[in-house]
């Protein structure tokens, strides 16, 4: 049987007229860019030109970037003062005779810093806040440790704890075991660190007394010549003195035996009593 080759022919496409636009996403992008950046580009330029351009397009009011509007002076944040110290008055050495204060008051925010000299004034007086021991002098006034409710620590660490609004600091065991100036080095030493510490205590340093017989090396006139600069100290470091010492003198110049117990060589209770009550009686204005 014979096969009959079987041919289909597709139907005729027709031909379309005119061209075929084909459509690339990269390239719209391009196309894109390159617009925004014309318009841009040109509004940038108009604005540049037209002074005016802003006003007109926005209807505001426009700064300039170094301007500031300046505040309502109602609206100023008002100047914040510093904090200052207290000013001190100009110290008139030595104090002058005063009113008396109330012990009871006075005393109660008042201390005394001493070596073995007036150790015993808490016994013997209303003077009852007495910073001091026998290992402490002049030249150890910055160094020695004194045992207390506070510990053992230094005059300076003391005081820097209790915060008195008075202190009375009298030293000089040690006049004549070395020179003057070594002395009052570490006294200056000691009230400089306290007038940084406690700017608003009130600091007096109290002439030494004098002795009721000379024994080398501590001898009145070693302790007038102390007392001298320790005067010129106080006037320099602006603190104030007290001459504790004229007041204890006999007409001879030394101390008075009134102030002295012949039978223990010591102090009598009379003159704790007396410095106690200068002190009340030789207030300096504040």
């Amino acid at each position: 049987m014979d096969k009959k080759k079987i041919s289909r022919k597709s139907p005729d496409k027709k031909k379309k007229s005119g061209f075929r636009i084909k459509f690339s996403i990269p390239g719209m992008i391009v196309i894109f860019i390159l617009s925004f950046a014309s318009c841009f580009g040109l509004y940038m330029f108009t604005a540049n030109v037209d002074d005016d351009f802003m006003k007109n397009e926005f209807g505001g009011v426009i700064v300039e970037a170094d301007e500031v509007p300046e505040q309502p002076e109602s609206e100023q944040p008002e100047e914040v003062q510093p904090a200052t110290k207290r000013e001190k008055k100009e110290v008139t050495n030595p104090v002058p005779q005063s009113d008396p204060v109330d012990p009871k008051e006075y005393l109660a925010s008042a201390c005394l810093v001493t070596d073995s000299t007036l150790l015993s004034m808490a016994d013997h007086s209303d003077l009852k806040n007495v910073i001091g021991s026998a290992e402490l002098s002049t030249l150890t006034c910055n160094t020695a440790k004194i045992e207390g409710n506070y510990g053992t620590v230094t005059v300076y660490e003391t005081l820097k704890i209790k915060k008195p609004a008075s202190v009375y600091i009298l030293l000089g065991k040690d006049i004549g075991t070395a020179e003057n100036n070594e002395l009052l080095a570490e006294y200056t030493k000691l009230i400089k660190a306290l007038q940084t510490a406690l700017p608003d205590m009130e600091i007096y340093v109290l002439q030494y007394p004098p002795v009721m017989y000379d024994i080398a090396p501590l001898t009145n006139e070693a302790v007038n010549q102390f007392n001298e600069q320790l005067l010129s100290l106080a006037n320099k470091l602006q603190v104030h003195c007290l001459d504790t010492s004229t007041s204890l003198k006999s007409v001879d110049g030394n101390l008075a035996e009134e102030y002295w117990d012949t039978e223990t060589g010591a102090f009598s209770d009379t003159i704790y009593k007396k410095i106690c009550n200068y002190i009340l009686t030789h207030v300096a204005d504040k």
